[in-house]
C-alpha cells in the first residue's frame, strides 16, 4: 500500500500540470519554491475533501451514476476540486479555479496523471 505522502506527492504533481494546461486554473506565487510549498499544501486539502465529502456525494447521487452509466463522476470531481479551490481560498493558499468548466477540465486532468504516476509508480 502507498504511503500517504506519496499518494500527497502525486496529487500535488497532478494539480499543477492542472493549474499549467488549464487556462481557467491559477497557481500563484513568488517563485518555484513558494508554488511548491502551495501546491503541496493544496494537494493535502484536495486529499482531506476527496476522503471526507466525496464518499457522501458519492452516495447520495447514487442513482444519477445508474442512470448516466458512471459520467457522473467527472461531474463530481469537478465539484470537489471547485471546493478544493474554495477551501484554499479561505486557507489563504494562491490556487484558485474560475469556473465550472475550468474545474471540470481540471479534474480530468488531474484524473489522467494521477492514474499515469500510480501505474508507473506501482503498488508495493
Amino acid at each position: 500500500m502507498k504511503s500517504f505522502a506519496l499518494k500527497t506527492l502525486i496529487n500535488a504533481a497532478a494539480i499543477w500540470v492542472a493549474a499549467w494546461i488549464v487556462a481557467g486554473i491559477t497557481l500563484s506565487g513568488d517563485d518555484w519554491q513558494d508554488k511548491t510549498l502551495t501546491v503541496i499544501a493544496v494537494a493535502l486539502v484536495f486529499g482531506v475533501v476527496n476522503f471526507l465529502i466525496k464518499p457522501v456525494v458519492k452516495l447520495f447521487s447514487l442513482p444519477l451514476f445508474v442512470v448516466t452509466l458512471g459520467l457522473i463522476t467527472f461531474v463530481i470531481n469537478a465539484l470537489m476540486l471547485w471546493l478544493t479551490s474554495w477551501a484554499s481560498d479561505k486557507l489563504s493558499l494562491d490556487f484558485h479555479v474560475d469556473d465550472f468548466w475550468s474545474a471540470l477540465f481540471g479534474a480530468l486532468i488531474i484524473s489522467l496523471v494521477s492514474w499515469g504516476l500510480n501505474l508507473a509508480l506501482g503498488d508495493d
